[in-house]
């Protein structure tokens, strides 16, 4: 054996080539798979202790020889022409394909949970096919309520009666049922109402819904929380107010309102000239819901708000058409990259 090193040591220091095909050729006759030192290494292991420590540093010189004759002679010899179908796959491959970007409503979706999460806010999902006591009874919304007027929506074809949500508040009545006080969680999620699709509205949209329930949770805990979010996100200089409004879930309830971020409350047609711009509503859980999921409302008090992503993501980029977020147009979509 040490006969047949040898000459192949021979063979490799005396070898040639000037062109890759040459050089690719000989690498499969010496080092692939099926190559004469792959062999030999083959036969290597069948021998005595004895004969091992005698060869084993002659095969191990060979390969060497051979995988650097063969790394010189890459660099030397001249590039494959692009009309050949030889290739050589060992080289590292080209990157070729660009890496994506983010949808602009991910990206709005996870800068708003990352504000709510230095606050001890937790992330909860749930089903999007929900049942009626989840989506409208347990949040004071019964079968004759009128609200449900403002939330009509896509029945399910079953005798039990089920929907697409029409908001994921539903997620926070599957959580009260499940897990006492304290809870401070957000449910981020798609939802789906009976809308006419225009620039400004959409049959399916996006919310995230916060829910604080605790010892002595008040309205204050409530405009502080949401302050300390609307300057984080839309910045410091923005102004925050709230007006009463109604909710059948929360009393009180009110609506949340921001200076416009086009003309910084100066008044424009997006703001209708008011210098404010409608951007979640809000309140505090009525003591009813508590007592639907289990929850003591004489001991525990807590507040809930919910927002728009689509709202939310077409006033901090200036987007004017909420169709854009769901037509997949990659000369909309690439503005959003981020580094």
């Amino acid at each position: 054996m040490i006969d047949r090193i040898n000459a192949l040591l021979q063979e490799v220091e005396a070898f040639k080539a000037d062109d890759f095909a040459s050089v690719e050729a000989a690498r499969i006759e010496w080092l692939g798979r099926k190559g004469v030192i792959t062999e030999l290494f083959d036969t290597f292991k069948t021998l005595g202790p004895n004969e091992k420590k005698q060869l084993g540093a002659a095969l191990n010189s060979l390969k060497n020889n051979a995988q650097n004759k063969i790394e010189q002679l890459k660099l030397s010899v001249k590039p494959v022409s692009k009309n050949t179908a030889l290739e050589d796959f060992s080289m590292p491959a080209v990157p070729f394909i660009k890496s994506g970007s983010r949808h602009p409503l991910s990206l709005v979706k996870h800068d708003i949970i990352g504000i709510f999460s230095q606050l001890g806010f937790t992330v909860s999902e749930g089903p999007e096919i929900e049942d009626d006591w989840h989506n409208f009874t347990a949040l004071n919304t019964p079968i004759d309520h009128p609200a449900r007027d403002m939330q009509d929506t896509f029945y399910i074809d079953h005798p039990q009666e089920y929907v697409l949500r029409t908001q994921t508040s539903s997620v926070q009545v599957r959580l009260m049922e499940q897990q006492q006080p304290p809870i401070r969680t957000l449910s981020p999620g798609r939802v789906y109402r009976n809308e006419a699709i225009s620039a400004r509205a959409h049959c399916q949209f996006h919310q995230i819904e916060g829910l604080y329930v605790d010892d002595k949770v008040s309205f204050a805990d409530l405009k502080q929380t949401l302050s300390h979010f609307i300057h984080q996100f839309f910045g410091s200089q923005t102004k925050i107010r709230m007006r009463p409004s109604y909710f059948p879930f929360t009393e009180p309830s009110a609506e949340v309102d921001v200076s416009c971020t086009l003309c910084s409350g100066k008044g424009c047609n997006v703001c209708k000239h008011s210098g404010w711009l409608e951007v979640m509503g809000c309140g505090m859980v009525d003591p009813q819901v508590f007592e639907n999921c289990g929850i003591d409302a004489k001991r525990y008090s807590g507040f809930a708000f919910g927002m728009g992503i689509e709202r939310l993501a077409m006033l901090k980029f200036g987007i004017k058409d909420l169709r854009l977020f769901f037509e997949n147009d990659l000369r909309f979509l690439n503005q959003f990259r981020r580094s």
